[in-house]
């Protein structure tokens, strides 16, 4: 008969093995999501250097925690409720910091000026980034038309005819001295774009609070179970029979 009550340790062990599982997920899509962060790094967004040292460290705990529970050592367990401990902090002061950056580049979006985008307006892989959204969202340039310099491209040419259910700007005549459509989208890209990135943090915010609430669970759980093995090993009691 084991030390730890069969049920407690059944579910301890399924859950470790489901974030083994989102850990390996992560590391892929941390592979999967270089080339994306290298495009976004323009607009300000953070690197990937954490994502992956998060990752690994969902994989490497989740083991060690099922390792922990088969084992039914207390030292393990104790190591294993520690790192439960340092992971919701570490998870709250991540949601703390993900919501501060949200935040800052929030106000890089809405305070930008056209001589501000000009530097990024350069790359090629930002231009066709943006004329797929124009396309796409009715809007033109990222603070107005005038980011894209001497000549609008097509995709931001408006047609009446086109601004049908769920149209998000309307048409104006294009700036004078400049070469492209003679109507073109009156709203800029700037608060669509953000609205896609800001669905990305409140993700992100969702992503670290909840594991900071996990791993609160687990600590609690993890806690029992070193008492339960304690209470073994000085024959204070007998260990629930697993069901």
């Amino acid at each position: 008969m084991g030390k730890i009550n069969g049920c407690l340790k059944c579910i301890f062990i399924f859950f470790n093995v489901l974030y083994m599982i989102l850990g390996c997920a992560l590391i892929y899509g941390a592979v999967r999501a270089t080339a994306v962060s290298v495009q976004m790094s323009s607009f300000g967004m953070p690197g990937l250097g954490w994502a992956w040292v998060f990752a690994i460290g969902v994989l490497g705990v989740s083991s060690f925690g099922i390792y922990a529970a088969c084992s039914e050592k207390a030292l393990a367990l104790k190591i294993f409720a520690g790192f439960m401990g340092v992971g919701m902090i570490i998870m709250m002061i991540f949601g703390i910091i993900v919501a501060v950056q949200r935040n800052q580049l929030k106000t890089i979006f809405y305070s930008a000026s056209s001589e501000l985008v000009e530097p990024y307006m350069k790359e090629q892989s930002l231009r066709d980034m943006l004329e797929a959204i124009q396309q796409t969202g009715q809007c033109c340039g990222i603070v107005s038309a005038n980011d894209w310099g001497e000549e609008i491209p097509n995709s931001c040419e408006c047609r009446p005819s086109d601004m049908g259910f769920g149209g998000y700007g309307s048409c104006k005549s294009r700036p004078q001295g400049i070469r492209g459509p003679s109507k073109i989208f009156a709203q800029s890209c700037g608060d669509l774009i953000f609205s896609y990135v800001d669905i990305f943090f409140k993700i992100l915010l969702g992503f670290f609070f909840g594991f900071a609430v996990t791993a609160l669970l687990g600590l609690l759980i993890t806690i029992f179970m070193i008492h339960q093995v304690k209470r073994n090993d000085t024959g204070g009691g007998i260990a629930m029979k697993g069901y």
